[in-house]
């Protein structure tokens, strides 16, 4: 049964229309809580959901959100018009490296945006958002004429909103999530009004505590560096960040281009962090061994290394002149934009030439750069951000510029609206197609390119080269393998556990279900990026960032995840922060006076025995001075983990005696599913009514696997006294003080 409304009657409101399937509705009121302009109630007398179309908006959140299917909308949305901001080329292109993508230019046209914003109650935005920004509570603020109060707003979760609003791809991240974007529309221009909060009013610097008895040493002043660090230094810590570039900033200083991030944007966050007392010691290289040195130097270590280290392709030729890859391509072509005469400098140094080029020519027999009337042409492998970075900067050269990718467009990784801010510079992007070799002329210099087709017929299966066809030949004069970047092997060995995969296992959270942000596919304005499912990988990666990988050693960014775009790592960044400042760790013979152990003490439990185990060690503990937090395993997750000193974890044991006998199944599974204990001292009990046999070993097994250390073990029988229960807590607690004689740091 519903309520319904005849198609003459819907056709004259104009409006949309709800409705409700009253047969189906159970009256949880999911869809009450969380539409954001109050259309929907509860009828009182058959408690389901009863709708007000002159309210309703159209927005399908209720749809998303009901658990029955028992909504459904019908009739337009009524999203309003999205603001537009232009993208302006320069003409000439020639070493002129202006912004060309511009904000808002008006409080009118802001005002006019913010006000499209539904605030939703439960706002599918935030939790796109890596760095989980208070979207609505920021456009609020805009919409209110407060921009005090949107930085406010903003300063909780990011320190880089004006470089996010300006390299973040909205439409796979906040503005895809957006409930508008959801249900199929245009959503509100999220970036956009982010970047008119900075432009119009500056970022603040941090807000420099009282100072603490707590040092940090952060490797890498990248995005995660920055994140680490801003978070440090405001909670009063001191911070020394080591970079191994002459300069900070990492990516966001060398490898995107002032045409798309400002140098002057850029730079701001650690003008800011020196004037706030950071010790940044840039040309300083640490390696796997040099760690070891920070550990006995600093109480924590913050690895923010970034991936470093470009992709090549192994192809014949590869070792020509004239090849290289899209890190030294972006370093060396900034220093000849930021130089008088820099440019035909560059190319000459390049072999290119010096001469002007209008066009974006290069000859298929691949005749030389000097001849006369021939635009020298660069090749680029990829059609990423980085290769668009890398073709435009070539623009910028005065050279001819193609890229290739072996990907079919309609599942390749490029941001369609890069792709045609690069077309329409000149730039040749072609798919489906692949290098197979490079040839070089008289002496050592590449020449030419061979290109093969490739086929691909799914997004899930990789392409298909097409060898049997004739393969074509581009005439060029310089290659740049821009395919990306991964973290440094000999960095990363010294990480355990890295790099984490972004995938999240499991049946989603309540939270992440009931909000609706993973009932919908994906949008064609988030260019059908699954945005739910990308944002509940990436809290696998904001969730081991809170978790060191080792005794005082965090690691966030690319050396934790891989390749990861700047708000990730800068909110990983934060995280680690969070979880040192929560933990206060110290170095060997560096005890922080007044610091109070904590302990989280779980269980599973089936008849009662195994909690009222759980309870008596969690007493013992707190009698012995300590913090002490008793859940069932379900309720624990990597947040509790992160902030505890001593975990204990306590069983029933599950099988008879003539069958398989270990940890009950829910242990089993929540074991699994563990992240990475970095270090963690763990005490292990479990209580049983027959022979546990290897119980506690498997329990042990699967916890070092993690990287935890066992301290403490003991079997209680079902039944007994609470004597032994109190006996293990006080073996737990002299195994962390036994770790801390023999020269370990408190976590």
């Amino acid at each position: 049964m519903a309520i319904t409304m005849t198609e003459n009657q819907l056709a004259g409101t104009g409006r949309p229309h709800v409705q409700v399937l009253v047969d189906r509705c159970a009256g949880c009121q999911e869809c009450v809580i969380r539409c954001p302009v109050g259309a929907l109630d509860m009828e009182a007398e058959r408690w389901v959901a009863v709708a007000d179309d002159e309210l309703c908006v159209g927005c399908r959140q209720c749809v998303r959100t009901c658990p029955f299917s028992a909504i459904e909308v019908t009739g337009p949305a009524l999203a309003g018009s999205r603001a537009t901001t232009a993208v302006v080329h320069p003409t000439p292109l020639l070493a002129n490296v202006d912004e060309v993508r511009h904000g808002l230019s008006s409080w009118e046209e802001a005002l006019s945006e913010a006000q499209r914003c539904l605030a939703c109650p439960d706002p599918t935005c935030v939790r796109g958002c890596p760095a989980h920004n208070d979207i609505p509570g920021f456009i609020t603020a805009i919409a209110e004429g407060d921009l005090t109060r949107a930085h406010d707003v903003l300063r909780r979760t990011s320190v880089l909103p004006d470089v996010c609003s300006r390299v973040c791809n909205q439409s796979a991240q906040c503005e895809g999530a957006c409930t508008w974007s959801l249900a199929g529309e245009t959503p509100v221009a999220i970036g956009q009004l982010e970047r008119f909060v900075t432009d119009s009013c500056a970022v603040p610097p941090p807000a420099r505590a009282t100072a603490v008895d707590l040092s940090v040493g952060v490797v890498g002043a990248g995005p995660g560096g920055i994140g680490a660090a801003w978070a440090l230094v405001e909670a009063g810590a001191s911070v020394t960040v080591y970079e191994r570039d002459p300069v900070p900033a990492g990516l966001l200083g060398w490898g995107i281009p002032d045409f798309t991030l400002p140098e002057a944007v850029a730079s701001r966050p650690w003008r800011q962090l020196q004037d706030a007392g950071v010790d940044l010691r840039c040309g300083v290289e640490i390696d796997a061994a040099g760690l070891e040195g920070l550990l006995a130097e600093h109480d924590a270590v913050v690895v923010a290394t970034g991936a470093s280290v470009p992709v090549r392709l192994p192809i014949p030729g590869a070792d020509l002149e004239g090849v290289t890859d899209a890190t030294t391509f972006l370093k060396t072509a900034r220093a000849a934009f930021e130089r008088d005469g820099g440019v035909p400098a560059w190319r000459e140094a390049m072999g290119l030439g010096t001469g002007d080029a209008a066009g974006a020519g290069g000859s298929e027999d691949g005749g030389s750069a000097g001849d006369a009337g021939r635009v020298p042409h660069v090749l680029v492998l990829g059609a990423g951000n980085t290769a668009m970075d890398v073709a435009r900067t070539a623009r910028r050269l005065g050279l001819g510029a193609t890229c290739v990718d072996w990907l079919d467009e309609r599942f390749s990784l490029a941001r369609p609206d890069e792709l045609a801010e690069a077309r329409e510079e000149g730039v040749a992007v072609r798919f489906a197609r692949t290098v197979t070799r490079v040839e070089g002329g008289d002496g050592h210099r590449v020449r030419r390119a061979l290109l093969a087709k490739t086929r691909q017929e799914r997004a899930d299966r990789p392409p298909t080269v097409l060898n049997g066809e004739p393969a074509e030949t581009l005439g060029v004069d310089l290659v740049v393998m821009a395919m990306g970047y991964r973290p440094d092997a000999a960095v990363a060995s010294a990480l355990p556990g890295t790099p984490v995969r972004r995938e999240a296992h499991g049946v989603p959270d309540r939270q992440w279900t009931a909000s609706g942000v993973l009932a919908n596919p994906a949008s064609a304005f988030a260019f059908h990026n699954p945005v739910g499912r990308l944002a509940l990988g990436r809290e696998v990666g904001l969730h081991a960032a809170s978790l060191p990988v080792r005794d005082r050693l965090w690691v966030v960014g690319d050396a934790l995840v891989g390749p990861a775009t700047v708000v990730e790592a800068m909110a990983q960044g934060r995280r680690a922060a969070d979880a040192i400042l929560s933990g206060r760790p110290s170095r060997p013979g560096h005890r922080v006076p007044g610091r109070v152990r904590r302990a989280l003490v779980c269980y599973a439990s089936e008849g009662g025995n195994t909690a009222a185990a759980a309870r008596t060690v969690g007493e013992e503990l707190t009698d012995k001075g300590l913090s002490v937090r008793v859940l069932p395993i379900e309720r624990v997750g990597p947040a509790e983990l992160a902030a505890a000193d001593l975990l204990v974890v306590g069983t029933w044991v599950k099988g008879l005696v003539v069958a398989k006998v270990g940890p009950a199944p829910a242990m089993r599974t929540w074991l699994d599913g563990l992240p990475r204990l970095g270090g963690l001292p763990v005490g292990l009990f479990c209580t049983y009514a027959v022979d546990p046999r290897s119980t506690l070993a498997q329990m042990a097994g699967a916890l070092e696997g993690r990287g935890a250390q066992v301290v403490a073990t003991s079997a209680l029988r079902q039944g007994g006294t609470a004597v032994a229960a109190i006996a293990f807590a006080r073996r737990a607690l002299a195994g962390i003080r036994e770790l801390e004689a023999a020269g370990a740091g408190v976590r």
